[in-house]
Formats: C-alpha cells, sequence, structure tokens
C-alpha cells in the first residue's frame, strides 16, 4: 500500500481556506427530498487518469454522499491525497441543521475499588459509530461527541486473538496488561474474547425477512442504492436452503417478495433491482408485517432474523420507543431476533437503533460505502446472521492489594448492576460466529493510591477485611456468562489476571492489542475526555502506525488517515478561531 505524505498540510491549507469565509450564510432547516429522482452531481475535475485504489476508495466515495441539489452546485475542491483526484466537497456552512439523534452518555469514571471493586457490563459487537465517526471525517467534519461509541470504535477491527477449538466452548478469553501510553503510572488491562467460528457448510440455514425503508428520504444514492448494492452481495451468499422474504415501508407497508429459496437467486436480486423510493415512514407497521413474515417461516433449527434498513424515524405506526422496544422484547422471546443497519445523514435515529437491537438480540452497523456494505453483508455475513452465544456479560473483579482505581473505557450505554450478572432474565449482548469484543480498563496501581484520595482516619465499624491470603498476586478476575443459544439457562468461563503477567513496555504487546489501544485512545479523545487530553492525535496515529501488522485489507491503514483527518481538522479549528 502506497504510503501517504504531505497529508496534513495540504488539509489544513483546504480548510484554511474555508475558515477564511467573513460571513457565513444562516443554517437552513432541512428540506423533505423530493419523491422524483436527483440529478447526477457534477462530474469532479480529474487531475490524474489513475484509477482510484480499493484502499482508497472508501474516503474518496463518501466524500459526496447525501448532499442537495443546492449542495451538490455549490463545491470546493478536496483532494484525493492517494490517487490524485479532485472530487467536489460540500461547502461546510452550507449543510444544513443535522437531525441525526444518538445516546446521550457520559463517559465512564475512575471507580475506587475500596468503595466498588466489581464491574459489570453486557458486550457490544456493533460497529455503527466507526463507520459514521468516518463518513463525517471524510466528509471534512468532526463528529458529535455523542456519537462517539470508544466500544465500537475498538470492536470495528478483525483481530487475530485466541480462537476456541470447538463451539460447545463457545469463545476464548485472554487478557494483556501494559503501561497506559497516556497516563504515565497507571495500566491498562485489555480483556479480547473470540467466538468461535462456524465453516458455511457447518451453519444453520437462515430464514430471513429484509425489512427496508422506501420513504422518500431514501432517494440519495448513499441511502437506498447503496442498500441495494449491499443486498445483491448479500444475495449471492446465500446457501439453497436459506430462505429470504422483503418487506418494504414507506405510507404503507408492503411484501416485495415473497419467502424464496436461496437457490433461486436471481429472483432475489431482481426484486432487489425494482426497489425504488417514494412516500412517507411507516416504520413500526413495517416492523410489525416483517415479524408476521418470519414467524410464518419459522423454523426452530434455522436462524431466524429481520434485517431492518433505515435511514431515519419511524412516523407513521408504531412511533412511541417504549411501544417499539416491547414489541421487539416480545418477539426475541419467540427466536426471531433484529439487526439495523442505517445509512444517509440529517436525519438517523442512532439512539433509535440501538434501543431496538439491544432489544431485539441483534448488531447495529452504519452503511456509508459499497466497501462497508460488503463488510456487513458479505464478508462478515457468518458473525452478522449466526449467533454463538446469547446474553454475554462481562464481571471484573479488581484486588485491592494491586489495584487502587479503575475505569472501562467505553460501554456506557452497556453497563448493568453487579447482581445482573447472574440473573438470567437480563438480556444482555449476543456474539455471532468468528466476532471479537474487545473491553480495555485503566487501572491506578495501589501504590499510587496516595495520589487518588487521603486515606481514612477512622476505619469504617462493620466494615470486614477480606482475606485474601494466597491471591495477593491477582490483579483482578474476570468471569464471563453467556447462553447457548436456544438454552434458558447461562454457562460461565473465568480468567485470573495475574499482576507479573504484566508488560514492562508498549512496545512488547502484540499488534492487536497495541492497535486497539490505539483506537481506543482516538475515541476519547473524539469524544473529549480528559483523561487523553496530553495525548495528541500525532501521537495515536504513530502508536496505530506501528501495530498495523499484516493489515490484509487496509483497514488499520484507513484509521490512521482518520486519525490524520482529525489532527488536520483540529489544527484549522485552532488557527480559525485565532
Amino acid at each position: 500500500m502506497k504510503k501517504n505524505t504531505g497529508f496534513a498540510p495540504v488539509v489544513a491549507v483546504g480548510m484554511l481556506a474555508l475558515a477564511a469565509c467573513s460571513t457565513l450564510p444562516e443554517r437552513r432547516e432541512p428540506q423533505p427530498v423530493a419523491e422524483a429522482p436527483m440529478p447526477a452531481p457534477p462530474a469532479a475535475p480529474v487531475a490524474s487518469a489513475a484509477p482510484v485504489p480499493m484502499a482508497d476508495q472508501r474516503i474518496a466515495g463518501s466524500a459526496t454522499m447525501g448532499r442537495t441539489r443546492e449542495q451538490a452546485a455549490k463545491t470546493v475542491p478536496m483532494m484525493n491525497y492517494s490517487a490524485g483526484i479532485i472530487a467536489p466537497m460540500p461547502q461546510i456552512a452550507r449543510l444544513p441543521e443535522s437531525a441525526d439523534k444518538f445516546p446521550d452518555k457520559d463517559g465512564n469514571k475512575s471507580v475506587l475499588v475500596s468503595e466498588q471493586p466489581v464491574s459489570t457490563f453486557s458486550v457490544d459487537v456493533d460497529t455503527a459509530s466507526y463507520a459514521f465517526v468516518r463518513r463525517l471525517l471524510s466528509d471534512g467534519r468532526m463528529p458529535p461527541q455523542q456519537a462517539v461509541r470508544v466500544e465500537e470504535m475498538v470492536n470495528y477491527f478483525p483481530y487475530n486473538y485466541a480462537t476456541p477449538a470447538q463451539a460447545s466452548q463457545p469463545f476464548a478469553v485472554t487478557t494483556e496488561v501494559m503501561p497506559s501510553p497516556w497516563q504515565q503510572g497507571n495500566q491498562l488491562v485489555h480483556i479480547a474474547l473470540k467466538g468461535y467460528d462456524i465453516k458455511t457448510a457447518a451453519r444453520p440455514r437462515a430464514n430471513v425477512v429484509l425489512l427496508v425503508d422506501v420513504s422518500g428520504s431514501m432517494g440519495p444514492r448513499d441511502r437506498l442504492p447503496l442498500l441495494q448494492q449491499g443486498f445483491r452481495l448479500f444475495a449471492e451468499q446465500l446457501r439453497d436452503d436459506d430462505m429470504v422474504s422483503i418487506v418494504t415501508y414507506a405510507n404503507g407497508t408492503s411484501v416485495a417478495l415473497e419467502p424464496t429459496s436461496g437457490k433461486d437467486k436471481q429472483k432475489i436480486i431482481d426484486v432487489i433491482n425494482n426497489l425504488h423510493a417514494a412516500g412517507g415512514t411507516a416504520g413500526g407497521d413495517g416492523l410489525q408485517r416483517a415479524y408476521a413474515q418470519a414467524e410464518r417461516n419459522f423454523d426452530p433449527k434455522a436462524v431466524n432474523r429481520v434485517i431492518l434498513a433505515t435511514d431515519g424515524d419511524f412516523n407513521i405506526g408504531i412511533t412511541d420507543p417504549k411501544q417499539l422496544e416491547k414489541f421487539i422484547v416480545d418477539k426475541r422471546k419467540s427466536g426471531v431476533y433484529l439487526s439495523v443497519f442505517g445509512v444517509g445523514l440529517g436525519n438517523l435515529n442512532d439512539a433509535l437503533i440501538q434501543r431496538l437491537t439491544q432489544s431485539g438480540n441483534g448488531n447495529a452497523a452504519y452503511i456509508d460505502t459499497l466497501l462497508e456494505a460488503r463488510k456487513a453483508l458479505s464478508q462478515e455475513l457468518g458473525s452478522t446472521m449466526f449467533p454463538i452465544a446469547n446474553d454475554v456479560k462481562v464481571q471484573v473483579e479488581f484486588n485491592p492489594a494491586q489495584v487502587a482505581a479503575y475505569r472501562l473505557v467505553g460501554y456506557e450505554t452497556r453497563m448493568l448492576n453487579r447482581q445482573d450478572f447472574k440473573d438470567d432474565k437480563v438480556d444482555a449482548g449476543d456474539m455471532g460466529a468468528g466476532h471479537t469484543v474487545t473491553a480495555i480498563y485503566e487501572i491506578t496501581p495501589a501504590a499510587n493510591a496516595g495520589k487518588l484520595v487521603d486515606p481514612l482516619r477512622y476505619e469504617q465499624p462493620g466494615k470486614k477485611k477480606s482475606d485474601a491470603s494466597g491471591k495477593n498476586d491477582e490483579l483482578c478476575f474476570v468471569k464471563v456468562r453467556y447462553k447457548l443459544p436456544g438454552q434458558p439457562a447461562s454457562k460461565q468461563v473465568d480468567h485470573v489476571v495475574r499482576a507479573g503477567s504484566a508488560r514492562n513496555s508498549l512496545d512488547a504487546v502484540p499488534d492487536d492489542q497495541r492497535f486497539a489501544v490505539a483506537v481506543a485512545a482516538f475515541g476519547q479523545r473524539l469524544r473529549g475526555e480528559q483523561q487523553v487530553a496530553d495525548f495528541s492525535y500525532g501521537d495515536i496515529a504513530r502508536l496505530a502506525e506501528g501495530a498495523r501488522g499484516a493489515d490484509r485489507d487496509g483497514y488499520r491503514a484507513e484509521f490512521v488517515r482518520m486519525v490524520r483527518m482529525a489532527e488536520s481538522l483540529g489544527t484549522v479549528g485552532a488557527t480559525a478561531q485565532r
């Protein structure tokens, strides 16, 4: 892969030109999308006839998506630095005010082990946040802080963690302890889960209903047309014994494809090709119709799932989020799961998507490019579709003899009470075939406790000291509970983390774990978290660059470019404010 040179200065110059405008036009409310097809945007002037490499299409392709006619006509050039191609970029001041909605959760705070030694959370295999952040950075904008979920940034990437040998033990647990790169004296505990990967021939058959939003706002090419490309890739992966239905919704709902065998791929693809956007958004009614289709063809030996693809809110039918959530929970109990793919900008209800997928034992992804559609609907079909473990919960108990305080990085929307861990009625996240889940704790060693709080003058009455004899070499104790698909009772895996296992330097840590730490640092910095205030974008890029490893699909190289984009945008913003 070609190395990018001169990236930050060129971006800074381009963005400074925008910042130098003396007046900003008044913000406009988002305009409804006309039902007629949008005209194609003007062709970009070409500086070089060389084709854009696949690894770079992800960045260049998303810069022109989702524009209004006015934005398409009034553009400024943006360089594709790898290929030398000029691509049109919307003027930042002309963008309409966004109606995107996100969960609003503050970052996790440091917790004293003496007061709360146990941390409990649900796993999260969603990746929507990473793709959404990439989309905005590619458009020359910093993402809103609430759009950044650190665990989804970290879990976006494939990692070569230790793999379980058999499906009866659905995942392996491995840990690494290392120095914190952003806080001298602190350490990081990296916890990795790697799911068992089902071979294509051994996987159960699928009973899938594609629920597609075809309302008027889905017309732009980064919405329904992009989904159609992804669904065609999905259809090519089907086995002959799989069954697929397609339900669409706009002003009303319609069954576009009755249950069809996977061997009839051309029929499925023809229906996908004939979808078009027009009308309102009867999402609630669409969900009811889609679940009815899934239940009609329900097979207890198959994977039964609804895949919802949408760009925004539901405004016809069931619209109350609590009613939608209850409806989906009831359907989950019947064995039909829900996954959601979001597209587009300006009206994305990410907060609702998160609630629905967490309720429906599913996962959420954001599709911003054809390469992302290929990743979610083709390359990662197994992990997207086929669960290997349900209600996966992690609980970590820290040893007060070794750890004074801890902070879980991310997972703010996935936190559980301590007693939820053993309660099999409490819902949690699911893991699909081959999924990896990463959690990172920042810990303050017990030797540094004096830097946090003063010791108590009086011993608290009635508080017994725990007997840790023989266990003082333990840093923490990791427990993972899960249910095998279709089973009501949970199982548990335990893993001890020894203090002596700590690496003396970050350079001694394997590439996968170091790269995950770099991504976690980037997510925290985008969220404005003070813990990484002194760890710059340049520091993050260097850490990630040194941990790229083989990087077969170029995801890690792309991440480094994203960090450099954020660095350049931050430089431009700081310069414009002076």
